[in-house]
């Protein structure tokens, strides 16, 4: 016999119980194993576009357009048949279209109740896109130092051994030969040398203000792309100071608004070019595996082509570049910039406008 959730419980009480499940972004809902929902969260209000008050005491299979694949997961709860369900489903909104969800059914420790999880599809495959891309920054990272470190050595023996040989030959057209041996030695050491920067240079932190640091950016950009360009501001002045490397946070948002200004010399040219330095307070937000109370939104938007449907994947790949005669590093240090501060940078782009998100926890 199905045990009933007691008429004595409250919503109030409930609500004291599952408080924690407020503080989550997913949706997640209490149901009692015969399908009634006990307790539904603010995140599950908000997008159901109805009141918890609404929802709770209904029963929760009628919000999904196949109801019979969680009544069957319930009862599979009730049996202790798994740890844990995993199902995709279709959750029913009031006057709106129906939400791809993943479903997640766990037994509580209490018989009579089950969790179920809502995550919608594309919220699942935001967090895969950023565990792959915190996986390949990381594989970079080891690749790039031992790749270079491994070329630093015998290019010096290059160089070294042009320069003695420069010495020796009296051809002029041997002296050219050499001399182009030891230029191009030269500008592979520059390129290694800049591959290794952000591994050599030790974190400096500090006390961080991003308008300070935005407003450092935006006046460099400026001056060498003075006609043409607009750079607007759109700050949140409420977004506090926080620990970081304040040159180190300078160079990934130059390398990514600089990327911007290159990127739109056609409309520089017209007179219309824009980009905007955006700064919003995101709170309850999960990157990089963890979950943070607030974080910081830098939003560096352009009005150009879009990224190159080709690179896409491959945006802040070491050496991959949509420009001719761009080194392709300048992505990829700004990534590793803001990794170091257990942030992550992600990128939308359509023609017409692409979007530079970086992600930063704030205290």
């Amino acid at each position: 016999m199905i045990q009933k959730p007691p008429l004595s419980a409250s919503p109030d009480t409930h609500a004291d119980r599952f408080h924690a499940f407020d503080l989550l972004a997913t949706l997640v809902a209490v149901v009692h194993i015969d399908g009634t929902v006990v307790f539904a969260n603010a995140a599950l209000e908000d997008v159901m576009g109805v009141s918890r008050r609404h929802i709770q005491g209904s029963t929760l299979s009628q919000y999904f357009t196949q109801a019979q694949s969680l009544e069957s997961a319930l009862q599979g709860a009730q049996s202790n048949a798994f740890a844990a369900l995993r199902y995709d489903a279709h959750l029913r909104r009031p006057q709106q279209d129906a939400l791809p969800v993943h479903v997640i059914v766990a037994p509580t420790d209490r018989p009579t109740e089950v969790l179920v999880e809502l995550l919608p599809l594309e919220q699942q495959a935001r967090q895969d896109r950023e565990e792959r891309l915190i996986d390949q920054a990381q594989a970079n990272k080891e690749l790039i130092r031992n790749l270079a470190h491994e070329i630093k050595n015998p290019l010096g023996g290059i160089r070294g051994a042009a320069q003695l040989l420069q010495m020796e030959v009296e051809s002029r057209d041997l002296v050219e030969y050499t001399q182009v041996i030891i230029h191009e030695a030269d500008r592979l050491q520059v390129l290694v040398d800049r591959l290794l920067a952000p591994h050599r240079r030790p974190h400096m932190v500090g006390d961080v203000n991003i308008h300070e640091v935005c407003e450092r950016v935006r006046s460099l950009v400026l001056a060498e792309f003075s006609k043409g360009l607009r750079v607007v501001r759109d700050y949140d002045a409420s977004i506090p100071e926080f620990r970081g490397d304040r040159e180190q946070l300078i160079q990934a948002v130059l390398n990514i608004v600089h990327n911007a200004a290159q990127a739109l010399v056609e409309r520089t040219q017209a007179g219309d070019a824009e980009i905007i330095l955006r700064t919003r307070i995101n709170r309850q937000v999960t990157f990089g595996k963890q979950r943070y109370r607030l974080a910081l939104e830098l939003h560096v938007i352009d009005n150009g082509p879009g990224i190159p449907e080709e690179i896409k994947d491959r945006l802040f790949f070491p050496l991959v570049s949509g420009r001719d005669g761009g080194s392709g590093l300048g992505l990829n240090l700004a990534q590793t910039f803001v990794q170091q501060h257990h942030g992550l940078i992600e990128c939308d782009s359509v023609p017409g406008r692409t979007d530079f998100k970086i992600l930063i926890p704030l205290p």
